[in-house]
């Protein structure tokens, strides 16, 4: 088995490696952002990939768009410091096999590797629930879900106090381009 890791902080990395091992019989390959992780499942064969979302340079949901392009069916497990309500709808609609946060214990997080590799999705159960009652209500989607993937991204790191240029340097869109998003 070989599991992919795919997180900014080699802290983490290493976290996430140690309690995998405990847990499965496994080759791991680790990426410090989205283009060596896309560059590790184009060249490998991975049995999963646990991603990070908030990762320099390419976002982990737009590499999350090219890994499921290069590999469908390759099962990819979002861990993100984010709320579940913020990311975990956009991430599941992408195509990732399940979403948690870094907040979830470790015995979750092997719960959720065992799930996508048998083919499943995983969400926690608070998540769960709170999806339950947004299906059971008729209620308006909330402004950051009416966002498109790119307007998302923008958003947030114009929040995390970026300039316009800046964005556009990161993301290689124009200052135009990004100042049309930010609106």
């Amino acid at each position: 088995m070989r599991i992919l890791i795919a997180d900014d902080h080699a802290v983490v990395r290493r976290g996430l490696k140690q309690i995998l091992a405990d847990a499965f019989k496994a080759d791991f390959g680790e990426a410090g952002n989205a283009r060596e992780a896309l560059e590790h499942i184009r060249k490998g064969n991975w049995d999963a990939v646990v991603l990070d979302i908030t990762m320099p340079g390419r976002s982990g949901l737009e590499a999350l768009k090219e890994i499921k392009e290069a590999k469908p069916k390759l099962p990819v497990l979002v861990l993100s410091m984010h709320p579940e309500d913020q990311f975990a709808v956009r991430v599941l609609k992408s195509g990732a096999s399940g979403y948690m946060t870094k907040e979830s214990a470790p015995e979750e997080l092997v719960g959720a590797i065992k799930k996508v590799l048998a083919g499943g999705r995983y969400v926690s159960a608070a998540l769960a629930e709170k999806m339950a009652s947004y299906l059971a209500i008729d209620t308006p989607k909330p402004p950051h879900e009416r966002l498109s993937d790119r307007e998302f991204v923008v958003l947030r790191m114009i929040a995390s106090g970026k300039t316009v240029s800046r964005i556009a340097e990161e993301l290689s869109l124009s200052v135009k381009t990004v100042s049309t998003y930010r609106t």
